[in-house]
Formats: C-alpha cells, sequence, structure tokens
C-alpha cells in the first residue's frame, strides 16, 4: 500500500522526503484526497509547477532574426513543437475515462494513464478535453472516480473544460467532440478516442477524411493503456509512423531461400542467402544488364 501511493503520488510531480513524511502523519491507510490536501497544506508543490514558477532566462535574438507570432500560441503550446517529429495528441477524455471505468463510472485514472504513455513517448504537445460540468460533485447517476486529477492535469495546463452552464435549473453543454476534432484538425494531430464522430464526418468533408486517418483507438489492459500496432489496418502504417510527422519508410528485408546451402541456382537465386554476405542481390533480368554494359564498355576500349 505505502508503494503504490508513492508512486502515484511521485507521477504527480511531488517529492518523496514530502510523501513519506505526510504518509508517517496520516497513516499508511489514509485516502489518496486527505494525502494530496496535507500536501498542499504543507506547500509542497509538484516539479512542473516549480518549474514554471521560476522565471524564464532572458534570450537575447540576433537583428533581423525571424520571431513567431504570439498570435500563433494557442492552448498552451510551446515554441518546440513546430519543431518536433512527433504529431500533437488531443484526448477525448470523456471517452477515455468511462472506458476505463467500463462505462459505469467515470474514471479520471484512465485519463492520467493515457497522458503518461504519450509523455514517456516524447510528445510535448497533449490536450484532453472534458464537458466543465465534470468540475462539480459527482452525483449517484454520474459518479466520478479520482477527481482530483483533474484539478492536477488542469494546472499542468494539458486538461481543457469545454463549457457548459445552467439556465432555468437545466444544464447546457456545448458539443465537446466538436472541440476535439476541430483542435485536432487544425493542429494536424492524433484524435484518441473508440468514438468514431459520425455526425461530425458528415458535417464537414475534410473532417470526415481527417478521422478516418488519424484517429488512434486504444484499450485498457490491466490499467494499462495500450493502443493497436497497427491504427489503420494490417496494410497501414506502424504506430510509430503513426505518431510521426516524418513516417520512416522500412527497410527492404531479403526473403530467406527456402533450400538454404543445397540451392544450386547460385548467383542468380532471387532469395536472399545468409551463407553469402557478399553476394549482390539480383534478379536474372538485371544481372543480364549489368554484363550486357560491361561487355559493351570493353567493347568501345578496344575500338579505341
Amino acid at each position: 500500500v505505502h508503494q503504490s501511493k508513492l508512486d502515484f503520488f511521485c507521477k504527480l510531480g511531488y517529492g518523496k522526503q514530502d510523501i513519506c513524511k505526510v504518509l508517517e502523519n496520516l497513516g499508511q491507510e489514509a485516502l489518496e484526497d486527505d494525502v494530496l490536501k496535507e500536501l498542499i497544506r504543507m506547500g509542497s508543490k509538484p516539479q512542473a509547477l516549480e518549474s514554471q514558477a521560476q522565471p524564464s532566462p532572458l534570450k537575447l535574438i540576433a537583428r533581423g532574426s525571424c520571431s513567431a507570432s504570439p498570435g500563433s500560441k494557442w492552448l498552451g503550446e510551446d515554441e518546440s513543437d513546430s519543431s518536433d517529429h512527433l504529431r500533437p495528441i488531443v484526448i477525448d477524455g470523456s471517452n477515455v475515462a468511462m472506458s476505463h471505468g467500463n462505462k459505469e463510472v467515470f474514471s479520471c485514472w484512465g485519463i492520467q494513464l493515457a497522458v503518461d504513455w504519450f509523455r514517456e513517448r516524447g510528445h510535448k504537445y497533449i490536450k484532453v478535453f472534458v464537458p466543465l460540468w465534470r468540475k462539480e460533485p459527482p452525483r449517484q447517476d454520474s459518479p466520478i472516480a479520482d477527481q482530483h486529477i483533474l484539478e492536477e492535469l488542469e494546472r499542468q495546463s494539458i486538461l481543457v473544460y469545454t463549457p457548459s452552464r445552467k439556465v432555468k435549473g437545466k444544464r447546457v453543454v456545448c458539443y465537446d467532440d466538436r472541440y476535439i476534432v476541430k483542435v485536432a484538425y487544425e493542429k494536424d494531430g492524433v484524435i484518441v478516442s473508440n468514438d468514431h464522430y459520425r455526425d461530425l464526418q458528415n458535417e464537414n468533408p475534410e473532417w470526415k477524411w481527417f478521422i478516418e486517418q488519424r484517429l488512434l483507438m486504444y484499450s485498457f489492459v490491466s490499467n494499462r493503456f495500450m493502443p493497436p500496432d497497427d491504427p489503420l489496418g494490417r496494410h497501414g502504417p506502424t504506430l510509430n509512423n503513426f505518431l510521426s510527422k516524418k513516417p520512416v519508410l522500412p527497410e527492404p528485408k531479403w526473403q530467406p531461400c527456402p533450400y538454404g546451402k543445397k540451392c544450386t541456382y547460385g548467383n542468380k537465386c532471387k532469395f536472399y542467402h545468409p551463407e553469402r554476405p557478399h553476394q549482390a542481390q539480383l534478379s536474372v533480368a538485371d544481372e543480364l544488364r549489368a554484363k550486357i554494359k560491361v561487355s559493351l564498355s570493353l567493347g568501345k576500349e578496344e575500338e579505341q
């Protein structure tokens, strides 16, 4: 129990000494919410917030150099995103949380698992969209687990709440799916969701192509976030290429010869022989063309 709580709060960015001190005061069986409140009361801050609180050093810009316009930054985008080789990630928070909670509980821990997975891969632009009313205290018909995770992700500028309000006692909610698709389309990123957004595909033909090509589905296996290795099918790109701005083409692999060392075709064999490392893998036609070029060049030399 102690190790699991220590790992959990370390992932949130708190120091091990502060966590151990709180657990000694409150006991090992203390609830996560109580531990978090005690950490905040002690003045302990996650490492991400401490780094944000420190003033950034001044940068000297050479005269005549081009600088990015401030209007190009949106939703906390940093300057390195444009040069990063990994695609921006836009997560459908409601879909991920309900999927992790078996469609019964809005599990915020599922959102944290998805964010951590993309962080470990090196993605710098990660945005999670969740309706604003999820900030409210949970009700019996819509239970929420680990709600404090939403507050932490909001502080880290990862979570974005879509607008909602109450009019005469009724909740008016903006369509968060439209936010998700629009931001992912404008950032040329990837949508993380198991929803197909069919209504938005019919609404905009450009969005239709984008959703078909940039939708990353996933599964949760024992609290492990697992996207597929082939997001667009068996004949599509690999997961690494799918999440990269510059896909890497796979190197051609030669099929090994079924006859092995007993092969009698020699250099004319079109299959790969590991015992012939210096053998040029040429087809019969290419080998004949090469011989013709050599004979023609020798004939011209003799004439001269």
